[in-house]
């Protein structure tokens, strides 16, 4: 499979050496660059790309507002966000907005090309240690209203729909939650895709947002009671 890719950045340098890294996978079709977020918005209602690599800091619409308004669209295109910073507030918000991970601009080029693969095949790409390093360091300890939020959230879930959330946020593949809770990985697909729509989220990173904003100080949710 070919995967359509746009680049936003408002750099062109930035951009040209984007595309000269990506354009070399035989893999990734380049179908359009942009300089800002209301550029990529047009260039992605014409171009109809599978992945787009998000700049986030750019002048006019930047790269949070265009990601909302992107994952917002009926066949909405994965968003890769590209940063230069491992925690910061901007990044935290563009994957509540539904980014699927974020690459930073100092990155391999090999591992920019391998990120841009598995957002592709709908893979997020973000470890758990960032997830808790992003929420601790730019948002602090998980404010109690933010987690009673989530709590309540999850609580609307079937166990076993619990249970599966609760391995996403873990970083667990769905592979692995599958031999974990002795079930298939089309059933895993099923509790994942039934949480998605419950939740109203979008991707396998909200649902990580969401079970890490869930722990107490002991690291995990509270356990349901009979």
């Amino acid at each position: 499979m070919t995967i359509r890719l746009i680049v936003v950045d408002d750099d062109p340098l930035v951009r040209a050496g984007l595309t000269l890294m990506l354009g070399g996978a035989d893999d990734i079709e380049l179908v359009g660059e942009a300089a800002d977020g209301a550029e990529a918005l047009a260039l992605a209602e014409r171009a109809a790309p599978d992945v787009v690599l998000m700049d986030i800091r750019m002048p006019g619409m930047d790269g949070l507002t265009a990601t909302d308004a992107l994952r917002r669209r009926p066949d909405a295109p994965h968003v890769l966000v590209l940063t230069t910073f491992h925690a910061d507030e901007q990044v935290l918000r563009a994957l509540r907005a539904g980014a699927a991970g974020f690459v930073l601009k100092d990155t391999p080029p090999a591992e920019i090309v391998a990120a841009v693969r598995r957002v592709a095949a709908g893979d997020p790409v973000l470890s758990p240690a960032v997830t808790r390093r992003l929420i601790a360091q730019v948002a602090g300890a998980p404010a109690d209203d933010r987690r009673n939020s989530a709590l309540a959230r999850l609580a609307t879930l079937a166990e076993r729909e619990r249970e599966v959330a609760l391995a996403v946020g873990q970083g667990r593949s769905n592979a692995e939650i599958a031999a974990e809770l002795y079930m298939s990985v089309p059933t895993v697909k099923a509790h994942v895709s039934r949480v998605l729509a419950k939740l109203g989220l979008n991707n396998r990173v909200q649902i990580a947002l969401l079970a890490h904003d869930a722990e107490d100080d002991g690291g995990a949710p509270p356990r349901p009671g009979p």
